[in-house]
């Protein structure tokens, strides 16, 4: 009964609550039609969001005002490059999604770089980045017309037991990110930076480092993204990113992160990940348009954000609370 109540006071369990209560509205508005499939559909389209949701959480858990806005111009400039160094070729397939890989690193590097270098706020210089990248992307990826290989095209059809294999791997990979955020000294620490960066340095924490690590990590997920959405898709686009924006801030919003940082969920952004797929399958069911879509995810953000504000007093309490016991961990790691 405990473990019951604990779990219904995690934030991230709203996530999929609304995310069941918008598919079964669908299903029955659509008599049942398709529900099997419309569930398949969904999954495989929320990959794509939670790889770029779990790295933009990663930042987003490091504080107010840390958010990377360049994740749709290094998607567009990932796809690029992944489909370039592939050429079609399934033996090449490995180089490409490590051009893909690469080339976000070196964006999240470079958006770090213009943060602490330049002491500028992060949303200022993560959008003035996707301005040159983009414009990189325009000149490099305008007109490319190179299909992925077949294996890598095959890839993100193939199923066991009526479930993508890709979903299960993208699981698989969520797992990984949940142990790296709550067991592992990094994930400690973009913790305990996002609550208190002073006390987190005062402790001992490479504040600097880890914060670099952290956007480094973003823009790779970004890169990897980039490269998937070209093999669904069937090949890169300098536009293949644009939706990601709002998307993968809002799945780390909606999945219980807290948006001034110092505490995250990486099943929440499943949870959220579902919801607004099932939203926007239930949009297009009722004949909505692209307008009606953005507008009703800006209002789904909006109010989530001020239900979060209503306990936010409370939040912060158990934030104190739990900072002081992670950088009373810390401490004694960070001075061997």
């Amino acid at each position: 009964m405990e473990k019951a109540r604990r779990i219904l006071a995690s934030p991230w369990i709203w996530s999929f609550a609304g995310a069941a209560l918008v598919y079964a509205a669908t299903v029955l508005a659509t008599g049942g039609n398709g529900a099997a499939g419309m569930l398949s559909a969904a999954f495989s389209l929320a990959v794509f969001t939670v790889v770029v949701g779990i790295g933009q959480m990663f930042v987003i858990t490091l504080g107010p005002g840390n958010v990377d806005l360049s994740l749709p111009a290094n998607i567009g400039l990932a796809s690029a490059l992944a489909m370039k160094a592939m050429d079609g070729s399934d033996a090449l397939i490995p180089l490409g999604i490590g051009a893909a890989l690469a080339c976000g690193a070196a964006i999240g590097a470079i958006n770090y770089l213009l943060i602490a270098a330049l002491r500028i706020p992060p949303i200022i210089a993560t959008l003035s980045a996707s301005f040159v990248i983009q414009s990189a992307d325009i000149s490099y990826g305008r007109g490319l017309q190179i299909k992925p290989p077949p294996a890598f095209a095959a890839f993100t059809d193939q199923r066991i037991a009526s479930v993508p294999v890709f979903v299960l791997l993208a699981i698989a990979a969520s797992v990984l990110a949940a142990i790296l955020l709550h067991r592992t000294l990094f994930g400690y620490s973009v913790t305990a930076i996002g609550q208190n960066l002073r006390a987190s340095w005062l402790a001992g924490i490479k504040v600097a480092r880890i914060r670099c690590l952290t956007y480094i990590l973003c823009g790779g997920l970004g890169g990897l993204n980039g490269a998937l959405l070209a093999g669904y898709f069937r090949g890169a686009s300098v536009d293949l990113g644009n939706e990601y924006l709002l998307a993968s801030i809002a799945v780390v919003v909606i999945g219980g992160t807290f948006v001034g940082g110092g505490r995250a969920s990486v099943a929440g952004v499943w949870g959220a990940s579902l919801f607004l797929v099932f939203l926007q399958i239930m949009l297009n069911t009722f004949g909505a348009d692209a307008g009606v879509r953005l507008m009703a995810t800006g209002f789904v953000i909006v109010g989530v954000i001020a239900i979060a504000g209503d306990r936010s007093g409370m939040a912060d309490r158990r934030s104190f609370r739990s900072g002081s016991r992670l950088l009373s961990w810390l401490r004694p790691s960070s001075s061997q």
